[in-house]
């Protein structure tokens, strides 16, 4: 079997992933760590020489040896739960550069940051503040605290992942802000240090970002005249990635994204800016690989019905996302149209519609790309289905 030459990638790392079949059942997810370790030596390139720090979002993929590479190249985590606490820790994060987001965070979760000494908590509400500052008090600590911020910014992407805009759950609206931050500083027990946005995820167009900046250094002017500094200003990520051309651009616009806040945020002397990027570190680094189990004739349909499903990958049902689906086996010069599907006993178990691939048979190995992030992070067991194996390809060692 050879890898069809209409699809051969800029990063060659296919052809072992076919290899790799035979010696680990599918479906299962392989990670290309040279692309991986590519993203990471950009990210630290272009933030080099700047009072800058870059945290991974594990929410995105929070498979151990994918946690611990990114966390070998110095960057920070960004966390959601105290479960990811522990496999940052674990994974080798300095405490001190882990924060700590999310509207939820329980009594629990808020001691094991406490305990840890992590760098900041990213506040959402008055309540939460409150509890925050009950807990620190009686484990006789003081939490330091970011505010994050509702800018009120529609950066335009699906309704489920956008986050900035007045009408979602996160954040601290800018009408309240002003008596949020007096509160904070009232508190015996909190040291606020920081401001902290995000506007929301797979964001392509850089304009957001710029009117994001806009707003930072409004609010960083209003609150030095009132004698209030604050340290880090941290802008979240978001930045998007190519899901329709992964060969063509493995890596996303990072130069752009930096770039605009290089120019766009006027960063005080005191002042260190902050970054919680995840999709955009390990999205196109992984490969849901997977085998036609059936291929089905319906009256209108051409249906390739594979062993992988939406429990594996429920990116595409949940709300309607696009990977790259291909045929990686095939030999045939005939294309024909195929819904891409999996085995779930639910409807909206299709990963692709009218897939037009080379002509597909029982046994062909089918690649769904760009799904290192949201893909092994959001798998579930639904159908008994058991969670799936990881396959690591570097040029230096493969797993």
């Amino acid at each position: 079997m050879g890898l069809d030459r209409n699809i051969m990638p800029k990063f060659n790392h296919l052809q072992f992933a076919i290899d790799a079949v035979k010696q680990t059942r599918t479906p299962f997810y392989f990670y290309d760590i040279d692309l991986l370790h590519e993203t990471l030596e950009t990210i630290n390139r272009l933030t080099a020489n700047q009072r800058w720090k870059v945290h991974y979002a594990i929410k995105a993929n929070g498979n151990p040896r994918i946690v611990k590479e990114i966390a070998n190249y110095g960057l920070g985590a960004d966390l959601v739960s105290g479960g990811e606490i522990e496999a940052a820790i674990k994974a080798g994060f300095a405490p001190e550069n882990i924060n700590y987001s999310g509207v939820g965070k329980t009594d629990w979760e808020i001691r094991s940051g406490l305990e840890h000494n992590i760098g900041f908590f990213n506040v959402e509400s008055v309540p939460e503040l409150e509890v925050i500052n009950q807990i620190a008090g009686e484990m006789g600590k003081s939490a330091r605290i970011a505010i994050r911020v509702n800018p009120d910014i529609d950066a335009h992407t699906h309704r489920y992942i956008t986050t900035g805009t007045a009408d979602n759950k996160f954040g601290i609206n800018l009408e309240i802000l002003d008596q949020v931050i007096k509160h904070a500083l009232d508190l015996p027990h909190i040291l606020l240090g920081g401001l902290h946005f995000h506007l929301g995820s797979q964001i392509t167009d850089m304009s957001p970002y710029s009117m994001l900046c806009d707003t930072v250094n409004r609010l960083i002017d209003k609150y030095e005249k009132q004698d209030i500094q604050f340290k880090v200003i941290n802008v979240g990520g978001g930045l998007g990635i190519d899901y329709s051309h992964p060969d063509e651009h493995p890596l996303p616009d990072l130069e752009a994204y930096f770039n605009t806040f290089k120019q766009g945020i006027r960063l005080r002397e005191y002042q260190e800016l902050h970054f919680e990027l995840g999709r955009a570190i390990v999205g196109n680094c992984g490969t849901l690989i997977s085998s036609v189990v059936y291929v089905k004739e319906s009256r209108n349909k051409r249906f390739a019905i594979l062993d992988a499903g939406m429990n594996d990958l429920i990116r595409p049902a949940l709300y309607g996302a696009h990977h790259q689906v291909q045929n990686i086996t095939s030999q045939e010069q005939e294309t024909e149209k195929y819904e891409v599907v999996g085995p779930v006993c639910e409807s909206s178990d299709v990963f692709a519609h009218d897939q037009l691939m080379p002509l597909t048979r029982r046994g062909d190995i089918i690649a769904i790309r760009t799904a290192g992030a949201y893909g092994e992070s959001m798998a579930s067991t639904y159908n008994m289905r058991p969670l799936l194996p990881s396959v690591f390809y570097s040029s230096q060692q493969s797993s």
